[in-house]
């Protein structure tokens, strides 16, 4: 059986055994080509520069060993393209951007001479890569072990990467410096891989998009002993192999294996290319309505005024009326409130969400938060949905609760895959927002399905209750890495604010090792269209901020990076409306200058939040500015800053 390959357009003329596709600036140049056992492989450049040299793509099924080589094109179709649209939520309301593609038809050249079809994309922002394997007789059935797909690099780059070890994980931890000489075959590193391609060249970072019907992508050293990364499909040893059915419309794809361009790491923060990618939105989502929320469980079972904190009404009462004091759309209950829950990852029998505890009256704390503007998020626990998905979120949607959070998926083998789908078209039915906790990186079907606001997969701030290992380095790095994959729920809004040698590990009432204004930056920073508000209401009680939490949006029309470096600091300005918001966060003192050249015509009013002398002390300042002007922040270590920059009327 064959294999399949992503080509790239010749729009050039070429040698008669490689075909090219540029970019629509032609800056990007892919150019597919075949080794000495007729197995393709594609490679790179960018303005001249090679980036990523000739690498394999193949396919690995089930008995069949490899299935790369000896493959002749038979035919390309060239085609340009143009991904225009918005979406709901995000980084950006609209995008707009070109490219062009190749399709390259390829057949074996001996036995069952099995077709197979290679796609490639080039941007000006990255290139795409995708296999197509179309219906033809006597093939309806495929068993997938692995891809061959490599990203082979010229030289030995600095890339950034969280090396997970093993399959079956929640996607938590460090995104590290790596050389890429040092990536082994038996490591295993998350998406996306960041990497720097030298003093001159651009920075790539390597991700995926649009995976449906297939396993999540991780990337391990290549067997070769090449310098550069292969890709590993998720599939632990008890796994059966992948099963691709070509019975359904034209035969079966592969997710888009993408490769992110741009000058500097930071600008790739805004970067749509995973968006693009994936389909057009299934449906009318008008009803989805980005926010943040108060939420019930990061501070532990502490509320003043409430003898007994914890899955009560009372609890639940108190912090709704806190969202409804800063305006927040949304309250997040999390888990414990039906019968059974209460075990984390651990699934008690007889666990039942359509059931609540004696002490949570659901139709009563509905009504309560939505006569004071705020609605429910219900914790569930992912097992309990795939058992009986429409009965539960049919008494979900019934009560009147806003959305799901879905906790301890910890898995994106092929049926957990189909299981977000599942999820995410079932939640879309019942009008209900969904966050997916202990989940997998994104992909980029935020634009499909627009109710799919956060996403974890991320070394988030519930770690501080029994780690220090949140750090301001590990928090500014998350911007250059996780964060290019999509929104991440990393639940910020920490209100006790120690410095690191300070910091004290605490499971109730939980500390910081970042300043206030380090927590009220990363609502700036840090994308996710359900951004929580994660203390308990007794932290935020009288503190400076408020005005900022109650201010800052969870969703944007457009994005700009200013300034920064991976790991040691970031200043990111966000738009919405005709207002301007500036997160800036470092790990050592420093002070940064803001270009305002962002900003539209006319005067905008400044207010700025930045470090006090205590890492708890908010220093607060007014001016008006113009386009012209630049804004200094003063940054303290482990610190940040925030401002909100709104026309003059």
């Amino acid at each position: 059986m064959t294999r399949l390959l992503l080509a790239v357009a010749a729009l050039a003329a070429t040698p008669a055994a490689a075909q090219s596709v540029a970019s629509p600036d032609g800056r990007l140049i892919v150019t597919l080509d075949t080794n000495a056992d007729d197995q393709p492989t594609y490679r790179l450049a960018v303005a001249g520069k090679p980036v990523i040299g000739p690498s394999p793509l193949g396919l690995q099924f089930e008995r069949y060993a490899r299935l790369a080589d000896g493959l002749r094109t038979t035919s390309t179709q060239a085609t340009g393209g143009r991904d225009r649209y918005a979406l709901v939520a995000g980084k950006t309301a609209a995008v707009d951007e070109r490219y062009n593609q190749i399709v390259v038809h390829m057949t074996e050249k001996d036995g069952k001479r099995r077709r197979l079809d290679l796609v490639i994309r080039a941007y000006d922002t990255g290139i795409a890569l995708r296999y197509a394997i179309p219906r033809q007789p006597g093939l309806t059935t495929l068993r997938l072990v692995d891809e061959l797909t490599q990203f082979a690099f010229p030289a030995d780059y600095a890339c950034t990467g969280l090396n997970l070890g093993s399959f079956g994980s929640s996607h938590e931890g460090e995104f590290d410096p790596v050389r890429a000489s040092l990536i082994r075959p038996h490591n295993l590193y998350e998406l996306p891989l960041v990497c720097q391609t030298g003093a001159d060249g651009p920075t790539i970072a390597i991700a995926e998009a649009a995976v449906e019907r297939w396993p999540a992508m991780y990337l391990t050293g290549t067997e070769t002993g090449a310098t550069g990364v292969a890709a590993k499909l998720t599939r632990r040893p008890d796994d059966p192999p992948v099963a691709l059915t070509l019975d359904v419309g034209n035969g079966v794809v592969s997710p888009w294996r993408v490769v992110m361009v741009a000058p500097t790491a930071g600008a790739l923060i805004e970067n749509t290319l995973l968006t693009s990618l994936n389909p057009a939105p299934r449906g009318d989502f008008a009803w989805v309505k980005p926010g943040k929320t108060a939420w019930d469980w990061w501070s532990g079972p502490l509320l003043a005024g409430v003898t007994k904190a914890g899955s009560n009404a009372a609890t639940e009462r108190a912090f709704i009326d806190f969202a409804a004091s800063l305006k927040l759309p949304y309250m997040m209950v999390d888990e414990g409130w039906y019968v059974n829950s209460g075990g984390g990852g651990t699934l008690y029998p007889g666990a039942d969400p359509t059931q609540p505890v004696p002490g949570i009256d659901l139709p009563g704390l509905v009504a309560y938060g939505r006569a004071r503007g705020v609605g429910l998020i219900l914790w569930i626990h992912w097992a309990l949905l795939d058992r009986d998905m429409d009965t539960i979120l049919s008494a979900v949607a019934r009560v009147g609760a806003k959305g799901i959070k879905v906790d301890f998926m910890n898995r994106d083998d092929q049926d957990m895959i189909a299981f977000y789908h599942r999820l995410a078209e079932a939640t879309a039915r019942h009008h209900l927002l969904l966050d997916l906790h202990g989940a997998t990186h994104p992909w980029g079907m935020t634009r499909t399905w627009p109710h799919v606001l956060t996403q974890e997969g991320v070394l988030g701030a519930e770690y501080n209750k029994w780690t220090r290992r949140i750090t301001a380095r590990h928090n500014i790095t998350l911007a250059y890495t996780r964060m290019l994959a999509g929104p991440m729920d990393y639940t910020p809004g920490g209100y006790r604010n120690r410095t690191p040698d300070g910091f004290a590990i605490a499971a109730t009432g939980p500390q910081t090792q970042t300043t206030r204004a380090a927590e009220l930056a990363k609502y700036v920073v840090f994308e996710s269209p359900l951004q929580s508000v994660a203390d308990t209401p007794d932290a935020y009680r009288g503190q400076p901020g408020l005005d900022f939490l109650a201010e800052v949006p969870a969703s944007w029309d457009e994005t700009r990076f200013i300034a920064g470096n991976i790991g040691e600091s970031i200043v990111l300005a966000r738009r919405r409306g005709d207002v301007w918001y500036v997160g800036a966060m470092t790990d050592a003192a420093r002070s940064v200058t803001v270009p305002l050249a962002f900003l539209g015509k006319g005067r905008y009013a400044a207010r700025t939040w930045g470090d006090g002398a205590a890492p708890t002390d908010l220093v607060t300042a007014s001016r008006t500015v113009a386009a012209a002007d630049t804004l200094t922040l003063t940054l303290h270590a482990a610190g940040g800053a925030a401002a909100i920059l709104s026309p003059v009327r």
